[in-house]
């Protein structure tokens, strides 16, 4: 099992945030989604080695009012990160809205070794934002919600292995973050946003918690269709949004996908 370290650096003069492992090469590319951090990779990253940093706007990293907390903008710091880091290729396996990633990946597909989807927002289409998604994406009402959340929504909504870390850094900064990304991504922009995924040839593996509040598990098959290489499919009928915590061995079903 690898060590797991931590990295602060700085990035366009905003602070960086970010966990890594030794592990083999190309490294994994790990990246999250709302409202959480790195944190959620640890168990992977013992596993596999690889590299998973804090978006902007998320965990330890930068917040600032003035960054761009956009698909775009997400798409070219996922960019900047590996530059920052000098990694030419990746592995790469994304959750949640951790699917910028598969932004770049289209721009760049013959950097993308293999890929792994676990219950990734759809850039496909046909998607209907969630409650909560629709609440954060109107003016006042978003804020009034955010304001309204406590540690005990944060226990009731997450994982309990992950909720008290996503609470710890759910301050304004974060706030703010996911409001700007929702109210910039109408389910059209989705849409569009995967238009290239047919380009995207690398072996994959689509990993789907079907118990998800957020996103059906149709949009796990329609995945696997879209993208252009092979693609292997696991429904988790007993898991949720976040699969790994119900079902354990499904981090050993992505290490031993990785590592083939």
């Amino acid at each position: 099992m690898a060590t797991v370290a931590e990295h602060e650096d700085t990035l366009h003069d905003q602070p960086l945030y970010w966990r890594s492992a030794e592990g083999g090469e190309p490294p994994v590319l790990y990246l999250h989604g709302v409202p959480t951090s790195s944190g959620d990779w640890v168990a992977f990253l013992e596993r596999t080695g690889g590299l998973a940093p804090d978006l902007p706007g998320f965990g330890r990293t930068g917040k600032r009012g003035d960054r761009e907390y956009t698909m775009a903008g997400y798409d070219r710091f996922v960019e900047d990160f590996l530059d920052h880091l000098e990694v030419d290729r990746v592995r790469m396996v994304v959750h949640d809205w951790g699917v910028v990633g598969l932004l770049w990946a289209q721009r760049h597909p013959e950097r993308v070794e293999r890929l792994v989807l676990i219950n990734a927002v759809p850039l496909l289409p046909g998607y209907r934002w969630h409650l909560f998604a629709r609440l954060w994406r109107m003016r006042a009402v978003g804020e009034v919600t955010m304001g309204l959340s406590s540690r005990w929504v944060a226990r009731r909504v997450l994982p309990p292995s992950i909720a008290e870390e996503a609470w710890s850094h759910f301050d304004q900064g974060t706030q703010r973050a996911i409001l700007r990304l929702y109210r910039s991504s109408p389910e059209d922009a989705l849409a569009r946003a995967g238009l290239d995924l047919g380009g995207i040839d690398c072996p994959a593996l689509v990993v789907w918690g079907d118990r998800d509040p957020y996103i059906d598990a149709t949009f796990a098959d329609a995945y696997a269709s879209a993208l252009g290489g092979e693609v292997d499919v696991l429904h988790l009928n007993d898991a949720g949004h976040w699969p790994w915590h119900d079902r354990p061995d499904a981090i050993d079903r992505v290490a031993t996908f990785l590592q083939a």
